[in-house]
């Protein structure tokens, strides 16, 4: 990316292994957020949620990609068929964070994305949670540099697993209220994947502040955020995070005023 004076609006694209969430970046927010599952192995679906997203009205895109098997795919949908610049965000692109480790290429997109939208909204140092097939934690010091953080099964990957080695244990719908006691199969496991995860989120976030400081802030995001860490003290969910660090990227990459809060 070559920095600008200027830059069209910009469509935000953060492709998951399990969903992909879009929004429409007009240099401060992210606006008309869509989600599409599958993205875009889903054509149909994916230029819908593209519509939603205001693909009409930019003049670029910026991909967050964990799945680069689908950026060839994500290229052509949004420069042949919505005539956008496409870009893709890697460990070369210029973010306003240091980033103090080893391999940074082995750093996931939307991890970087996090990392950024935490430090402009709360500041360094600072602990973000991101609630999607995986439970990661990514962490910038005092100084304000991206350490790395924590990656663990997430909640999917935790009842899923459980189905598919058992003989007798259901799919479980996540979500909802909270069951008041395990007296079904099916609350017993969402009781397991619910308490089970805050108690990793306690354990992990308490490791996190022994190394950066007791001050450090928390934020969480993805999917699962708002259910897992119900009544959770202390953290700010913030679903549109990703996105909204991935739009902050941008700015700073194209020479464009630096978001403030947010």
């Amino acid at each position: 990316m070559n920095p600008a004076n200027s830059a069209p609006a910009c469509l935000v694209i953060d492709v998951g292994n399990t969903s992909t969430s879009l929004g429409f970046w007009n240099g401060r927010r992210v606006e008309r957020v869509s989600a599409v599952r599958g993205g875009v192995s889903r054509p149909d679906e994916a230029a819908h949620a593209l519509d939603l997203a205001g693909a009409a009205g930019a003049g670029a895109a910026i991909l967050a990609s964990v799945v680069p098997a689908d950026n060839e795919r994500w290229h052509w949908l949004l420069s042949r068929l919505y005539g956008l610049e496409v870009e893709i965000l890697t460990s070369a692109t210029p973010l306003p964070i240091a980033v103090d480790y080893p391999n940074p290429g082995q750093i996931g997109a939307d991890r970087l994305c996090d990392a950024v939208g935490a430090v402009v909204r709360h500041g360094a140092p600072v602990a973000v949670a991101d609630f999607g097939t995986a439970l990661t934690f990514d962490v910038v010091d005092s100084s304000g540099a991206y350490i790395g953080g924590v990656i663990a099964p997430g909640l999917p990957l935790m009842t899923g697993y459980l189905h598919e080695k058992t003989a007798k244990l259901p799919a479980v719908d996540l979500g909802g209220a909270t069951p008041a006691w395990g007296d079904s199969t099916e609350s017993a496991m969402k009781l397991g994947a619910k308490l089970g995860h805050r108690g990793m989120v306690r354990e992990i976030l308490d490791f996190v502040r022994s190394k950066t400081g007791p001050e450090t802030a928390f934020c969480a995001t993805g999917g699962y955020a708002s259910w897992a860490l119900e009544g959770f003290d202390g953290v700010s969910i913030e679903p549109d995070l990703t996105l909204f660090g991935l739009g902050a990227i941008w700015n700073f990459a194209h020479g464009l005023p630096p978001v403030l809060g947010g």
